[in-house]
């Protein structure tokens, strides 16, 4: 059978099918290329992602001058110093910790290294932030005031890493809530003889603009809680030191009476 020519309906439609073609091709092209920048702007956090913020919000120089400002009789106005120092072969990051009056920087009363790193898939969390004594914790005095070549250097760091103290599980804020990150150590908590304690646990909250709240309490055997602050938790705000004139240091009181206060609120080094 001969083939015919084409008819004038059948080249019309075939005309229209071409020219319908290129809008067809362009709103495709829109549709993929903003379901890709949806993706990209809507990409999940990761493991590692939520361990950076972390590690990154609790670095710095921070105090808690504006709540012992309130609260004089159970707060003191205490410099938070952490800054990064080693990083392990698993990419957790360690860093260098210590506590003092804000008065006297130089004169740390608690010295630590954090170790922050992702929880494991099977976990209810997203990092776990884990502390460490220091095996000579003179040698790491002021680390994070010295200049680079003045410090002990990563791979001494990571040697110096000492007993485990403690592990707070934590887990990104529900929205609405003030903060970023909170968490706690188990409900049992960890070992600690300080004052007649038999254990201590320890919360940690990481806000906006790198605050952090942490609260640190020991208990005997009865569950009677023998140190640490009973009204809340310790609210670290980053701030020049300079910008300080606090009423309430160290210094204003008398060695004996600092000594019974402190009694009360830290863990001083084990």
């Amino acid at each position: 059978m001969c083939t015919g020519s084409v008819s004038g309906s059948d080249s019309e439609s075939g005309s229209n099918g071409w020219s319908k073609a290129p809008g067809v091709v362009v709103k495709a092209l829109v549709l993929i290329g903003g379901a890709l920048l949806l993706k990209r702007f809507t990409k999940s956090t990761t493991r590692w992602d939520h361990t950076r913020i972390v590690a990154d919000s609790l670095a710095g120089e921070k105090f808690s001058r504006e709540q012992a400002s309130r609260d004089p009789e159970n707060y003191f106005n205490l410099r938070w110093l952490s800054c990064p120092a080693a990083e392990m072969v698993d990419g957790s990051r360690v860093l260098y910790f210590e506590q003092a009056f804000w008065r006297t920087p130089h004169k740390p009363f608690r010295q630590r290294f954090f170790m922050v790193k992702p929880c494991s898939k099977e976990m209810k969390c997203d990092v776990e932030l884990s502390t460490y004594a220091i095996r000579d914790s003179e040698e790491y005095r002021n680390f994070c005031d010295r200049s680079k070549d003045q410090r002990p250097q990563p791979e001494e760091v990571i040697g110096d890493i000492a007993e485990h103290l403690t592990t707070i599980y934590l887990k990104r804020c529900d929205r609405g809530k003030r903060c970023l990150y909170e968490g706690s150590t188990p409900p049992d908590g960890y070992p600690n003889t300080w004052n007649g304690a038999s254990y201590c646990t320890s919360e940690l909250a990481v806000l906006k603009n790198s605050e952090i709240h942490t609260w640190d309490r020991g208990y005997d055997n009865d569950g009677n809680q023998v140190w640490g602050v009973k009204g809340g938790a310790y609210e670290f705000k980053p701030a020049p030191a300079s910008s300080f004139s606090d009423p309430f240091s160290s210094l204003n009181f008398p060695p004996q009476f600092m000594e019974k206060r402190i009694e009360g609120s830290f863990v001083l080094q084990e």
